[in-house]
């Protein structure tokens, strides 16, 4: 049941124009995939921001008309992140139509440490900046239909969640309350790719509601021996509770996408 995407940099690259044409020319493409295989193949539409109208346009399109199973977002756009006062035209269209939005991390809007990819560091951290950016500008709370996948376990947002939580309410901003913040954080889903560790998977367990968390690979941005290395962990891992192992293979997912159900 592989569900496509187009992963960082995403549509965009600098000029509004081109990024329309290219978002259409992506989604056209992936639905054609589909229809031919709607039995085995879904797939995330790109969406051209930070041009939030050609994004709402887009984004409309591809629900309504092309049938796409959701929206495929980056974690910024351009240095601008998701959870930006911008953006509120985009996610009340999504919210009308219960849409599942993918979270891709992109690169930061600061200088790469020498030596280190963006892929190994910066877009854990990325992932996770803009997760706490939607719950803190309250795009979880205010958008509760939708569901929004965040790609590679959540960054470290789950092992964080609490660090998030109590010092926004004792220091940031004591009128808010902890609770709240986490369950706002709890909100979202999560995937397996890259993150299926015997140091990452107990924390991913621990946070997310049941239901949340999703198989991930990563292929083919990430080569097979890399999906092998962390489907190894996830294949022999000790502690799943009766039934989890297969919910999180397949059946956490069908409940997302009803059309994929076998």
């Amino acid at each position: 049941m592989p569900a496509s995407s187009v992963t960082s940099p995403g549509v965009h690259l600098g000029d509004d124009a081109d990024a329309r044409e290219l978002a259409r020319a992506v989604n056209e493409y992936g639905a054609e995939v589909v229809k031919d295989r709607p039995d085995r193949f879904g797939h995330f539409a790109s969406i051209p921001l930070p041009d939030v109208d050609a994004a709402v346009a887009e984004a409309v399109y591809a629900l309504d008309v092309l049938g796409a199973d959701g929206v495929v977002l980056m974690s910024n756009a351009h240095g601008k992140y998701l959870g930006d006062a911008d953006f509120e035209p985009l996610w009340a269209e999504l919210d009308r139509r219960s849409a599942n939005v993918f979270v891709h991390p992109a690169q930061p809007p600061m200088t790469l440490l020498p030596g280190t990819p963006a892929p190994l560091a910066d877009y854990v951290f990325d992932t996770t900046r803009t997760a706490l950016n939607m719950v803190l500008n309250g795009v979880m709370d205010r958008y509760r239909n939708v569901r929004v996948i965040l790609s590679h376990g959540g960054g470290f947002l789950p092992y964080a969640a609490y660090r998030f939580s109590g010092l926004t309410a004792t220091v940031v901003d004591p009128e808010r309350d902890a609770e709240d913040i986490v369950r706002a954080l709890k909100r979202f889903y999560f995937d397996t790719a890259l993150s299926a560790s015997p140091s990452a998977l107990p924390s991913l367990l621990a946070f997310a509601e049941p239901g949340h968390v999703l198989y991930g690979s990563d292929w083919p941005f990430a080569p097979t021996e890399a999906g092998s290395y962390y489907n190894h962990f996830l294949e022999t891992y000790p502690d799943f509770a009766p039934g989890q192992a297969a919910a999180v293979n397949r059946g956490n997912a069908e409940a997302l996408f009803p059309r994929l159900t076998r």
